[in-house]
């Protein structure tokens, strides 16, 4: 799973550092709508609200912005109606993608998809394609340097991991959907630094690429998530993460 999860640890270091900060918000206050639309605006009672949230805050999103998102989620404010969509493909290499929308318009959205899935070497799939190698988990990634690993362990357990385990130079914690922001919190407070978190699809088995087929499949996924209504792109590539770092750089 090392490919899957390195890329999560460069993702999250590339936006803490990205200056087009309103294309982040835009996805995020998507998040934030349709999680109020679908459980409510009620952060206690809502888990996916809670994460959203805590992202957009995480994000220096200002709290009005949120307010907002939330209101137009519950109805309390006129907004546009957003639909998700679960869009299957497949990019170099014959690696399996999964990408998630959130869009106003899946018209235009499929035309873009396909248009940047061609220019970069994949094509679409039918619906059921690859998404029964996705299940939905939480994923916390941490940085093996300096951090006591039986420490991690322990908080990450504790709290209600599934499992937590060696990737390459990144410890992996494993968590349910409900439940990844109960472990989030407490390996914070407990002083761990986190690489990156987020509830994602994790696939069950990888494809492994390299060379020019790595090159064109990052640039697939970069292009993919640049697009203002895709929220997350799922892959089951497995890239060595030398490789991947050099790629990426």
């Amino acid at each position: 799973m090392s490919g899957h999860s390195k890329w999560s640890t460069i993702k999250h270091k590339k936006a803490a550092k990205d200056a087009k900060r309103g294309k982040i918000f835009t996805k995020l206050i998507k998040e934030i709508t349709v999680a109020a639309r679908m459980g409510g605006g009620d952060l206690n009672s809502n888990p996916r609200l809670r994460t959203a949230v805590l992202t957009a805050r995480q994000n220096s999103m200002p709290n009005d912005n949120i307010e907002r998102a939330i209101k137009k989620g519950t109805g309390e404010l006129e907004g546009v109606t957003y639909e998700e969509i679960a869009y299957e493909g497949y990019g170099p290499g014959g690696v399996a993608l999964l990408v998630q929308v959130v869009t106003d318009n899946r018209t235009r959205t499929v035309a873009e998809l396909r248009s940047i899935l061609t220019k970069h070497g994949g094509n679409m799939g039918a619906t059921g394609s690859v998404g029964y190698l996705f299940s939905k988990r939480g994923l916390i990634t941490v940085e093996r340097k300096d951090v006591d690993e039986d420490k991690v362990m322990e908080v990450a357990l504790e709290a209600g991991a599934e499992d937590v385990r060696e990737a390459g130079d990144i410890l992996e914690v494993l968590t349910t959907p409900e439940g990844f922001e109960d472990v989030r919190q407490a390996l914070t407070a407990a002083g761990i630094t986190l690489a990156s978190g987020e509830v994602t699809m994790m696939p069950s088995s990888t494809v492994t690429v390299s060379g020019q087929a790595a090159q064109t499949l990052l640039k697939l996924l970069e292009a993919l998530e640049d697009n203002d209504d895709v929220q997350t792109v799922s892959s089951n590539m497995d890239i060595a993460a030398e490789e991947l770092e050099q790629l990426s750089a």
